[in-house]
């Protein structure tokens, strides 16, 4: 398949994923109704950002080395897309950890900074040409990738113990999920047509293409059908117990 195709089908698996997860998210109380919302938004965006790049507007051409004649098509939508669909993404996985309500304020606004930096860094190193540059740019995105990643799984999985055991397994299997699909996206990006050019356009396009999807469609499904459980329980508990009423017929 051409980079073209790859581009058509995710955007389209975007489109039908945002549907789903909007369709298939409960909104019984505000908080579920929230995260419904967030993760619907997520592939909404991110079919947008395909359907720019589909169409030619999502990317530049870069020189390719010394040839002012070799070029290569830089697709900086990706970094777009990933600069307003990640913070979303980290903030309803916050709201999982703290299910009974929004505590470390400071830590989320951290964890949401240094993503946001991550994402900056990684756009200037796949637009750099110069060697030293690109790997400078490179190292401050993963080093702002750690933070993101200290945040998950030191603060946010401590607020976590405080909630009731189905909430503190539910965040675990989010957190665990999306911090293995993120992790693959540095590597793709070293190999890829931003790093070292070791695999081809179509190649490197399809992985980021897989990847957005599991990160952005699967990661909501799953994300929706847990908060789903988890607020079952909670009507469960809250809903008031229906006491049957004294019979009025008279003792034998």
């Amino acid at each position: 398949m051409t980079v073209q195709t790859w581009l058509w089908l995710t955007l389209f698996a975007m489109s039908l994923g945002a549907a789903a997860i909007l369709f298939t998210a409960k909104r019984r109380t505000p908080e579920e109704e929230t995260d419904g919302i967030l993760h619907g938004i997520v592939p909404l965006i991110a079919a947008a950002s395909y359907l720019a790049m589909a169409c030619g507007q999502g990317a530049i051409r870069l020189p390719l080395g010394a040839d002012p004649a070799a070029q290569w098509d830089f697709y900086f939508a990706r970094y777009i897309d990933w600069t307003f669909t990640t913070p979303i993404l980290l903030y309803a996985l916050a709201t999982d950890a703290m299910h009974s309500g929004m505590r470390r304020h400071g830590a989320v606004f951290g964890m949401l900074a240094a993503d946001v930096l991550m994402i900056a860094a990684a756009l200037f190193f796949g637009a750099s040409a110069t060697a030293w540059i690109k790997w400078t740019w490179y190292a401050v995105s993963c080093g702002a990738f750690l933070g993101v990643y200290y945040v998950i799984w030191v603060p946010l999985l401590e607020e976590s113990r405080r909630e009731r055991e189905d909430v503190r397994a539910a965040f675990r299997r989010n957190a665990a999920f999306l911090s293995v699909v993120w992790l693959i996206y540095p590597l793709v990006l070293i190999v890829g047509t931003d790093g070292l050019k070791l695999v081809s356009p179509v190649l490197t396009t399809a992985l980021i293409a897989v990847l957005d999807v599991v990160a952005k469609v699967v990661f909501g499904l799953m994300a929706v059908g847990e908060r789903a459980r988890i607020v079952d329980r909670d009507l469960h508990e809250t809903r008031p117990v229906r006491r049957s009423a004294p019979s009025l017929a008279p003792a034998e």
